[in-house]
């Protein structure tokens, strides 16, 4: 159950392609080998209202959120967010460059006793596999 959840400021439409953060988080999230394929969801949430800092209008953000399920040591959530976070870092480094910005990414393991889900990517993509 890892859902990347990514807010970021309406001012960066024009600077980053966000189908292209989408997939860049999806692909990292696979290359650390911690969450099950079927269960990785990345969304972007455009945020048109928003202040930072002392409200300059330049001043852009992105933040993500990591929801996923109990079950990973600290080590390898560590690991992973790391793995993760240098991607999306290195990727928005022209961004860094170009402009003032704030990157965050925090990660939150959710309560199994009040977490609720429902899924047959898992069994479809098991299936895919075995046939090729």
């Amino acid at each position: 159950m890892p859902h990347f959840t990514i807010e970021y400021s309406a001012n960066l439409d024009k600077r980053v392609d966000m189908a292209t953060v989408v997939e860049l988080v999806r692909k990292a999230a696979v290359e650390t080998g911690i969450f099950p394929i079927g269960g990785i969801r990345v969304r972007a949430v455009r945020c048109e209202h928003y202040a930072i800092g002392d409200g300059n209008p330049q001043f852009g953000f992105l933040s993500m959120l990591l929801r996923l399920g109990e079950g990973r040591d600290l080590a390898a959530r560590k690991k992973a967010g790391e793995h993760i976070f240098k991607a999306l870092s290195a990727h928005l480094d022209p961004i860094f460059a170009a402009s003032k910005f704030a990157l965050s990414f925090d990660m939150l393991v959710n309560d199994k006793e009040t977490s609720w889900k429902r899924n047959n990517i898992h069994d479809a993509l098991k299936v895919e596999t075995a046939h090729g």
